[in-house]
C-alpha cells in the first residue's frame, strides 16, 4: 500500500501555531517520503478557524515536489466554474499529478450559510461533478441547475488529474464507480465495514465496466516513538468519544503497531491509506508525520 496524508486545517481559536502546524506537517510529509499530499474542505466554521483548501494547498505546494497532491471539494457547496478555476490554477502550481477528492458534505448550518438547500445535495453533487469534469477537459459547458451558459475555463490540468469520489452508502459508492476514477473510502470504516463496502464497490465497478486506478481509504492516525506514548494520546482521545469512531477505525502506536493496524486494509484491496494526524501538540503532530515514513516503509510491497 501507498501512504499519503490529508492535513487537518482546523485549529483552536487563538492558537498562534494553526497555520504553522499545517506547514510543518507538510514539510515533515515531504521529508518522510509520503506518497500524496492533500487538504480537506469545510465552510462557515466560525468561531473555529478553518484554513480554506485552495489558498492553503497553494502554500503547501511550495513544500512538496512532483508527487501527487490535491484537495477535497464538497461539490454541492461549490459553483462548478469556480471549482474548475481553482483546480486548474492549483494543478498548474503543482509539479505532479493533481487529485480532486469529491465529498457530499453534511451539516445543516454549513449548507444554510452557503445558500444551498441541503435536500438537493445529491443532485448538485452529480451535476456539479459532471460539469466540472467537462470544464477541466477544456469543453464549453452549460447547466440549467447552476445557471451556467456557454462557460469554459483555463488553465486546465496538464500533468494528469484523478477524481476520487467519497461516500459510505451503496448509492454513493455506485456514483463513485460511475463518475470517478476511484472510490475514496471514509475514515470511520473498520475492517468489517470496509470489507462489506469494498464488495459493494467491486460489484458497482463490474456493472459499469469500470476498473479503478486505485482504491484509497482515509484513516485517522497517531504515531509516536513508543507504543506507550502513542496510546497515552490515542486512548485519551477515544475515551472522550473521538469523532464517534470505533477503535478499529483509527490506528495509533509506534510505527510497527500502526503498520500492523493498517495492513489488513491492504488485504481487502485498498491501494492507498490517506492518514490524518489525530489532534496533538505541534511538536508531536510533526513527529507523528515524520514517523509515518517508517509506517510507509513497512506497508510498501517488498
Amino acid at each position: 500500500m501507498r501512504l499519503g496524508i490529508s492535513l487537518a486545517t482546523a485549529y483552536r481559536s487563538g492558537d498562534p501555531e494553526g497555520a504553522a502546524s499545517v506547514i510543518g506537517q507538510a514539510r515533515a510529509a515531504a521529508r518522510s517520503g509520503l506518497d500524496t499530499l492533500s487538504v480537506g474542505d469545510h465552510h462557515a466554521t466560525g468561531p473555529m478557524p478553518y484554513l480554506q483548501n485552495a489558498p492553503m494547498l497553494g502554500r503547501l505546494l511550495a513544500e512538496w515536489d512532483d508527487r501527487p497532491a490535491g484537495c477535497l471539494f464538497l461539490v454541492p457547496l461549490w459553483h462548478p466554474v469556480l471549482m474548475a478555476e481553482q483546480v486548474g490554477t492549483l494543478a498548474q502550481i503543482a509539479a505532479g499529478p493533481f487529485i480532486i477528492q469529491i465529498g457530499l458534505g453534511d451539516g445543516t448550518a454549513q449548507f444554510l450559510a452557503m445558500g444551498v438547500d441541503r435536500s438537493t445535495r445529491a443532485q448538485r453533487l452529480e451535476e456539479g461533478l459532471v460539469v466540472t469534469q467537462a470544464l477541466l477537459r477544456g469543453e464549453t459547458v452549460s447547466s440549467a441547475l447552476f445557471g451556467i451558459e456557454g462557460a469554459c475555463v483555463a488553465p486546465v490540468p496538464t500533468r494528469g488529474a484523478e477524481w476520487w469520489v467519497g461516500g459510505g452508502t451503496p448509492r454513493a459508492i455506485d456514483r463513485a464507480a460511475r463518475l470517478g476514477d476511484c472510490w475514496y473510502a471514509n475514515a470511520d470504516l473498520t475492517y468489517d465495514s470496509a470489507r462489506e463496502l469494498m464488495a459493494v464497490y467491486r460489484e458497482a465497478c463490474a456493472r459499469h465496466g469500470r476498473e479503478p486506478t486505485r482504491i484509497p481509504i482515509r484513516k485517522d492516525v497517531f504515531v509516536a516513538e513508543t507504543r506507550a506514548e502513542a496510546e497515552k494520546v490515542g486512548d485519551a482521545l477515544m475515551s472522550a468519544g473521538y469523532r464517534g469512531f470505533d477503535r478499529g477505525a483509527v490506528a495509533y502506536g509506534d510505527p510497527e503497531a500502526v503498520a500492523e493496524q493498517l495492513s489488513p486494509f491492504g488485504d481487502l484491496g485498498f491501494t492507498d491509506v490517506i492518514i490524518r494526524t489525530m489532534p496533538a501538540t505541534l511538536e508531536r503532530s510533526v513527529r507523528s508525520v515524520e514517523l509515518s515514513g517508517e509506517v510507509r516503509t513497512r506497508l510498501a510491497p517488498a
